[in-house]
């Protein structure tokens, strides 16, 4: 199945759940155990003003495919009938479209072009 034209906040949403899991097991095999450290270095990961300046320095070095490209501006671009709680507009709209990317690669069975987003995100 194709899921390059479904609807991007359901691709968003999925792509958020994959993000964070990969983020967890990151911090965690990192040597973080406690709970409370691990919620505070995740944030830095996971909020929509860490998926914007990830998203933004991958839009920077060309590290994504055309057709990826089209993907996350056509999910920054959705309108949205909700409003951010935590940040202004425009980055929970690249937040969005890192997650809708996300999301797409993992449903399309492209784990490992998602291996290499998020390593380009953990520095890895």
């Amino acid at each position: 199945m194709d899921y390059k034209y479904r609807n991007v906040l359901a691709l968003a949403y999925v792509g958020d759940c994959v993000y964070e899991i990969y983020i967890r097991k990151f911090l965690f095999l990192k040597g973080l155990e406690k709970v409370n450290d691990l919620q505070k270095e995740a944030v830095n990961y996971v909020s929509a003003k860490g998926q914007a300046k990830y998203l933004r320095e991958m839009l920077n070095s060309q590290f994504l495919t055309d057709e990826e490209l089209e993907l996350v501006h056509r999910a920054r671009n959705h309108k949205s009938h909700s409003s951010p709680k935590n940040t202004n507009v425009a980055t929970y709209h690249d937040a969005t479209g890192l997650e809708a990317l996300i999301g797409y690669l993992s449903l399309s069975g492209n784990e490992k072009r998602v291996e290499e987003i998020m390593n380009f995100i953990i520095g890895g």
